[in-house]
């Protein structure tokens, strides 16, 4: 079924999906430990590498010649001589850690392990030689932690995971000093230790309805208190500081209504510098005032929600970015000092050169009087009536949409479709209420939210009904099967990207290191043998035969969150049953596509796929 009416009169220019999805000019920035130097992330012959230059000077050199996969992560080692960074093998995200000299261009591989995950636990400027990572490489189900001796390379296991730890907590000298475990009802529990060699000691309990909005920062300069991340005494996630020894809890932080966002911590100190909220756009708030000029100083630096990158260990140069909406993202060095930035570059300097359009933050209610927050972008040049609208649905589902510049959310307005971005319940970021209002929901509320808001869009004028299109990755990709299958008469076409067909078998496969989660999944989704049932009955896979419309998926082979079953299955059905759709499978991807000529082809497919059935514009 194609388009029948008429393409819309876009009159702006058409921005080549090369300038928006290919890889960026320049990326990441980040300030050496001393402040002497600049690395950041750029293409060598298309692949993502670090560079880095000395401030002041001309020198920019790329430190690494990746060729495939790229580099997308990095951070500066104490001695600002060399550079870590993380990488895995086509996107099954068993990450490894490298580093790079920038005198030698030599890279090191710390941890050479086959099927095994590292994360970073910690490391600080005082102890530049010491970094403490967590590996599943003695039981793939959990992370163990290790110390890594930097100049040795030597590795040695310092805490044994028991079997249900989720995270470790490490004070002011690299120290285990807690460690946060699962339990059997989804909720967490806080235990603490003086020592590494004392007994541990209950210090929170967590239930289920706050585990996901609770943790711990850190330790104060003595040891003496806790930062937490607590929502037990609100239904918004507040920073507070609990006293040691007496259980004693004061609140530092708060928002009625939005969760705690970003914290900035002193590295000398310890102590709370500023806090963010993210509510229809980003809100800091300074707690000292040692910075308050400097927050005002960088606010004037650029338009949009400003973020930092990083310090030196003299906190004497900053490096801030700016994202907005209608523009690519800004790095800025600033002088603490002095009080000045100097501009260093944007992400995409080629977006400049074309008309790129605002995101307004919207508010409507749901058929049961919750109130929901999102985004409308819409197309330039055209009156807002009657548009072929895609409903973009965020991944998670436990996260949401933020303000800012919008990749997709630009591409499809400069084809000349409305974009709907709609934080249903479920989502993070509201309050404990507001995402435990979308538990076991999935197929459900959830997914009547979306429509509450494609409804209020046609309601309003903005929409046209008979072109509306539903568009997602991860649970978004869900949402989009559920939106093909659940409600096949509002949309004309669906997109899924990475999107489970089946929960049962979405639940069984997970990853064996997210068995400490399992339990907080079978609360919030369902458990795939005690609800089984209850569990097919919101799995796309099992209504195929209700899809009247055509659906695109992609899928990576790699993906060890999403299996490459879960897009297998419903294609499979749909061949069976002879049903229009279209598959694309990346060999050598995961959970998204990170290679550029997969993103540039996966663009190009749904481009000409939402061309064809909605009437939009497209990039030949």
């Amino acid at each position: 079924m194609g388009y029948a009416g008429t393409a819309p009169q876009v009159k702006t220019k058409l921005i080549p999906r090369e300038v928006i999805f290919g890889n960026p000019v320049k990326a990441s920035p980040k300030i050496s430990p001393d402040g002497k130097q600049l690395a950041y992330l750029a293409p060598v012959k298309n692949v993502m590498n670090i560079w880095v230059e000395t401030l002041g000077e001309k020198d920019d050199q790329p430190v690494t010649r990746d060729k495939n996969r790229g580099i997308h992560a990095f951070f500066w080692a104490q001695d600002s001589e060399q550079i870590l960074y993380v990488q895995d093998t086509a996107g099954n995200e068993n990450w490894r850690l490298y580093s790079v000299s920038l005198e030698t261009k030599k890279v090191r591989e710390f941890t050479p392990f086959k099927d095994v995950q590292i994360r970073i636990l910690d490391y600080n400027k005082h102890f530049p030689n010491d970094m403490l990572l967590e590996m599943n490489q003695r039981n793939p189900s959990v992370h163990d932690v290790y110390h890594l001796d930097l100049p040795s390379g030597k590795l040695m296991l310092r805490e044994e995971n028991p079997g249900d730890v989720v995270d470790w907590i490490t004070d002011n000298e690299l120290k285990i000093r807690g460690k946060l475990t699962a339990r059997e009802d989804g909720g967490n529990d806080l235990w603490i230790r003086e020592t590494e060699k004392s007994e541990w000691i209950k210090l929170i309990e967590w239930n289920f309805e706050d585990s996901m909005l609770s943790g711990v920062f850190g330790f104060d300069k003595d040891h003496r208190f806790l930062y937490l991340r607590d929502s037990r005494t609100s239904n918004t996630a507040e920073l507070a500081k609990m006293e040691l020894t007496t259980g004693e809890q004061t609140t530092i932080a708060k928002d009625p209504e939005y969760d705690l966002g970003t914290v900035l911590i002193h590295p000398d100190t310890y102590e709370i510098q500023m806090v963010s909220f993210e509510k229809e756009k980003r809100a800091w708030e300074v707690l000292d005032p040692e910075i308050a000029a400097d927050v005002k100083a960088i606010q004037k630096l650029a338009e949009g929600d400003f973020f930092i990158l990083g310090r030196d260990n003299q906190l004497e140069n900053w490096v801030v970015g700016f994202t907005q909406d209608d523009g690519p993202v800004s790095y800025y060095l600033y002088h603490a000092p002095s009080k000045k930035g100097t501009f260093l570059f944007t992400s995409r300097p080629d977006l400049q050169k074309y008309p790129l359009v605002k995101s307004e933050p919207i508010t409507l209610t749901a058929r049961d009087g919750l109130k929901l927050h999102g985004y409308l972008t819409l197309p330039s040049g055209m009156e807002p009536k009657k548009l072929p609208l895609i409903l973009n649905v965020h991944g998670g589902p436990w996260a949401r949409s933020t303000w800012g510049y919008d990749a997709e959310a630009q591409w499809l307005a400069n084809r000349g479709y409305a974009c709907l971005d709609i934080n249903f319940r479920g989502s993070s970021g509201y309050g404990k209420d507001f995402l435990n209002a979308g538990n076991k929901e999935w197929g459900r509320k959830m997914h009547e939210d979306l429509i509450d808001a494609v409804e209020w869009a046609v309601q309003k004028g903005i929409a046209d009904p008979k072109r509306l299109a539903i568009y997602g990755g991860s649970y978004g990709g869900y949402a989009a099967l559920v939106g093909a299958t659940f409600t096949p008469d509002l949309f004309r076409c669906a997109v899924s990207i990475v999107g489970p067909s089946n929960l049962v078998t979405f639940i069984q496969s997970t990853p064996p290191y997210w068995k400490n989660f399992l339990a907080n999944i079978y609360k919030r989704v369902g458990h795939p043998k005690k609800d089984e049932e209850f569990l097919k009955s919101r799995s796309p896979l099992f209504k195929v035969d209700q899809i009247r419309i055509p659906v695109l998926i992609a899928q990576g082979a790699n993906d060890p969150r999403v299996k490459q079953a879960e897009s297998e299955q419903i294609v499979a059905a749909m061949k069976k049953k002879g049903i229009d759709h279209q598959y694309l499978l990346f060999k050598d991807e995961g959970h998204g596509f990170v290679r550029p000529a997969n993103r540039l082809k996966f663009y190009g497919e749904a481009e000409k796929f939402l061309a064809r059935h909605l009437g939009g514009r497209y990039e030949k």
